[in-house]
């Protein structure tokens, strides 16, 4: 079976043609072309060419799903911390429940977390979010721990391969933000062998056949690793 070769692109570096084939995050187009705007590596999906960033914060895009923090409640809105290089706006009518003005520390504080969806980036990056969608909610319990927001596709692995193997194994409940926040639930010794394999992929996330050494990790007690 053939591997994925995983490149390396550096900034202003041709990846192809626009004709039959889609810049996505990460590239620009000129003359027809298509180029990389950052050092990343190369990310080709249905026709979509992506650069995914090795290092730096979340760059937001409508309809990732995210985990923030809130920084401020404010009388009708709070402003929670994405990750991203401005924090993103969490307006009243964007949560489950019926706020009255300037009652909105009672739902939101300073230091709460939530699950969220990014609503709207417009051209000067300024960001909203919603919690108005399934399975999103304020996070209560559990622990969140951080990865690289451009590891996070090998984390959750192809067609959540990585992601599937930690539920599998530790019986934890697992959410992935796409900016690279991680929320996981279950028995505290289950939490701290995912930590554990979320720092091995993330140190060796363009290994070839992390899968299988994850697969093994995670089949051992957590003393033993």
């Amino acid at each position: 079976m053939s591997q994925e070769k995983r490149e390396i692109v550096i900034p202003s570096q041709l990846l192809g043609d626009a004709e039959g084939n889609k810049a996505g995050r990460g590239t620009f187009i000129e003359n027809g072309k298509i180029y990389s705007e950052m050092l990343g590596i190369l990310s080709k999906r249905s026709n979509y060419i992506n650069v995914i960033p090795l290092k730096g914060r979340y760059d937001a895009i409508e309809g990732d799903f995210v985990i923030g923090i809130v920084r401020e409640a404010m009388a009708s809105s709070w402003l929670v911390d994405i990750n991203a290089p401005y924090p993103a706006l969490l307006h009243v009518n964007e949560v489950p429940w019926d706020v009255d003005f300037g009652e909105t520390e009672k739902y939101l504080n300073h230091g709460d977390s939530v699950m969220a969806k990014i609503l709207q980036v417009d051209v000067e990056k300024k960001l909203q979010i919603t919690l108005k969608d399934r399975n999103l909610y304020k996070i209560r319990g559990g622990h969140i721990t951080y990865i690289e927001p451009s590891k996070v596709p090998r984390l959750i692995g192809k067609k959540g391969s990585m992601i599937s193997l930690l539920k599998k194994y530790t019986r934890c409940r697992i959410f992935v933000g796409q900016n690279g926040r991680i929320w996981i639930d279950g028995a505290e010794d289950d939490i701290a062998k995912v930590i554990y394999a979320i720092r091995k992929i993330e140190e060796e996330s363009l290994a070839f056949g992390l899968t299988n050494r994850i697969e093994e990790l995670l089949k051992k007690d957590i003393k033993d690793v």
